[in-house]
């Protein structure tokens, strides 16, 4: 006769398929081929069910709640932990080059290191309710449609929409409250009560000299993404400052995968199947914490065109600052245990670059024709039966407005080669008087309305058909038009703006 799982193995195997496809898409990320993509999803899962099991018992011994992040992004984490943990123990010829890079600089340090240095966002998240914590991550970041973060929130579906407006408000809430308790300077001091004014407003006017302090802190321009109640910027705020280097191009894999309808991890996807709860084909976690499972788990299938963007972390308070009571509080829970969805992996997907670029809903996708040279000889000469030949880009930039506001905005541009680079540089043309005044993973110079931006140190080296990516912050007096004429190493891209 099989065994039959405790609650704590079906409760965990629930986990598993809830969450494996999300941890799967960002390990994926995070290495070099599909096969070592397994590998540390597989090593992920059994670490961050550990780490969950840890503070169980922690909580239980202190009689109180231990502040902790929910499933899918406790489980993102120890990705994320678990691939430096390979690049300490050799295994780093496995990973991204560019996590590489990133593990090995002050940027990842920041998420392990002090907690009142720790991303703002990571603590705000962590300082709510799991219940809460889970609504907003499922909502925003996994973009799940509200029915579905319901049923398996076990929420009311008719009420799910204004405890989703209330937890974004919670989580703002946090984000002011661990902002004023890290250690800032006397600047940042100096304007903490008006950047907290200031992003409560829907249509805020900026003060200039706000606007010039935004512009060169890094640490209050995170306080101001995160603590931004209008203007759909939380998505990128909560993957950047939880996830760390990928996170952003994690949220545009879940965006699609959401619009593809797949992201799988139904609790009840069992019962569809007709898998008997205990069935011995149920996947389970062992005692000893290790992954165990008797079917052969296939990864999910990401099928969706993929667009890979960067990340920039922001500065996390370990203290239990919590409500007693949650917002989104779910019904009495009654954990099954799920299956994995029946899925493969239909190749290898290409390689993320870190960036701070982020992403948005304001800005739409409208295909602008290069500027190419024919190459064709004269005697193709085009006429009224010749269709005319056009030499394709070898490039192509996507120029996307992640959040504006009345004095500025913020945009991420994300740049496929079909060559490989050694070295890159863009250039474009501002129409509309625009002034850059801060950027991540790139340098840049701009004389007039022309702008020229070198790669940084850390991602110079671009593979064929991958990508590389740089976010800035501008300001603006009025019009605010796409710029145009994009150029890599002087030669035309194609533009989606």
């Amino acid at each position: 006769m099989p065994e039959l799982p405790t609650p704590q193995d079906a409760a965990e195997a629930a986990l598993f398929s809830e969450c494996w496809d999300a941890v799967l898409s960002y390990a994926d990320l995070c290495t070099s081929g599909t096969a070592a993509g397994r590998q540390l999803a597989t090593e992920a899962f059994t670490q961050g069910i550990q780490e969950a099991r840890a503070a169980a018992a922690r909580a239980g011994t202190a009689g109180r709640r231990t502040p902790r992040l929910p499933g899918i992004p406790l489980l993102l984490t120890a990705v994320r932990s678990t691939a430096a943990a390979w690049e300490a123990e050799g295994k780093g010829h496995l990973l991204d080059p560019e996590l590489r890079l990133w593990l090995n600089s002050g940027k990842a340090a920041r998420y392990t290191g002090p907690p009142l240095q720790r991303p703002l966002a990571l603590r705000g998240l962590k300082d709510m309710q799991e219940a809460d914590a889970a609504l907003l991550w499922l909502a925003e970041v996994e973009a799940l449609p509200l029915p579905d973060v319901a049923r398996r929130l076990g929420l009311d579906p008719a009420a799910v929409a204004t405890e989703l407006a209330q937890v974004r408000a919670l989580f703002r809430d946090r984000c002011q409250r661990n902002h004023l308790d890290t250690p800032m300077d006397a600047d940042c001091r100096r304007y903490a009560r008006l950047l907290d004014a200031v992003t409560r407003a829907s249509a805020p006017e900026t003060p200039e000299d706000l606007s010039r302090h935004l512009a060169t802190c890094v640490e209050c321009a995170e306080a101001a993404a995160c603590l931004r109640l209008h203007g759909g910027g939380t998505p990128a705020a909560l993957a950047s400052g939880v996830i760390g280097w990928g996170g952003l191009a994690y949220l545009e894999r879940r965006r699609r995968a959401a619009e593809a309808g797949l992201t799988g991890g139904r609790t009840d996807a069992g019962a569809d199947r007709g898998i008997a709860v205990g069935a011995v084909t149920r996947p389970r976690i062992g005692r000893a914490g290790l992954l165990t499972t008797a079917v052969v788990v296939s990864a999910l299938a990401l099928t969706v065109s993929l667009m890979q963007l960067g990340d920039s972390g922001g500065p996390t308070s370990d203290g239990d600052t919590a409500d007693s009571q949650a917002v989104a509080e779910p019904a009495p829970p009654l954990p099954s245990v799920g299956s994995v969805p029946d899925s493969s992996t239909s190749g290898t997907s290409p390689t993320a670059h870190p960036g701070g670029s982020a992403t948005g809903t304001k800005s739409g996708d409208y295909d602008t024709e290069p500027q190419g040279t024919s190459t064709s000889p004269v005697k193709d000469t085009p006429t009224a039966s010749t269709p005319a030949r056009r030499t394709p880009s070898p490039c192509r930039a996507k120029y996307h407005l992640d959040d504006e506001w009345h004095t500025g905005f913020q945009v991420a541009i994300t740049v496929t080669s079909t060559t490989a680079l050694d070295d890159w540089n863009i250039t474009w043309t501002f129409d509309d008087g625009q002034h850059i005044t801060q950027m991540w993973d790139g340098i840049f110079t701009q004389a007039g309305s022309e702008v020229t931006v070198k790669a940084a140190d850390y991602n110079k080296k671009v593979a064929a058909n991958g990508t590389f990516a740089f976010g800035f912050l501008a300001s603006k007096h009025g019009g605010n038009a796409v710029p145009h004429d994009f150029m890599v190493n002087g030669v035309g891209c194609s533009t989606v703006g």
